[in-house]
């Protein structure tokens, strides 16, 4: 198992920023309910801090406040395209540096974000729909699953 000690300062950086862009990919996709998406997010990080010693790594992510990158971006197109590579470019690291058992725990953590994030707000007018994620955060959540080497996780 690896843990921060293990990655220089860009390299853990790049692992903090990756589970936050996918929950901002998720919040970006559908602009209804960002407040309670972005709540949504806090807590799953810290049901992973509950979960401590399951993973050093996430135990070590999880820890420190969740990081978001503070680049502008001249469009959404910009901003959806580099947080889609921060994601893979983390995944690619771990492929690299960490054993199959935590790379695979890193993208459960990525998807478990983005899937807290989806289905916080209740989508349509006044959340009168009943529809608990919005056909773009469907899309959001395959192409955040896409970007990690996974399958799209079943949201509701």
């Amino acid at each position: 198992m690896t843990a921060k000690a293990d990655y220089t300062d860009e390299e853990w950086k790049l692992l903090r920023e990756a589970p936050t862009s996918a929950g901002m990919l998720v919040i970006e996709a559908d602009r209804g309910g960002m407040i309670r998406e972005t709540f949504s997010m806090a807590k799953a990080y810290a049901e992973a801090r509950k979960e401590h010693g399951a993973s050093q790594l996430l135990d070590d992510i999880a820890s420190e406040k969740p990081e978001v990158d503070r680049t502008r971006f001249q469009s959404v197109e910009d901003l959806r395209s580099s947080l889609l590579q921060h994601i893979r470019d983390a995944v690619s690291l771990l492929q690299q540096k960490a054993p199959a058992e935590e790379l695979e725990e890193y993208r459960r953590f990525l998807a478990n974000v983005a899937s807290r994030v989806a289905e916080a707000h209740r989508e349509g007018f006044l959340g009168m729909s009943g529809e608990r994620v919005s056909e773009a955060e469907k899309r959001a959540l395959a192409d955040i699953a896409q970007a990690a080497g996974t399958s799209a996780p079943d949201a509701g």
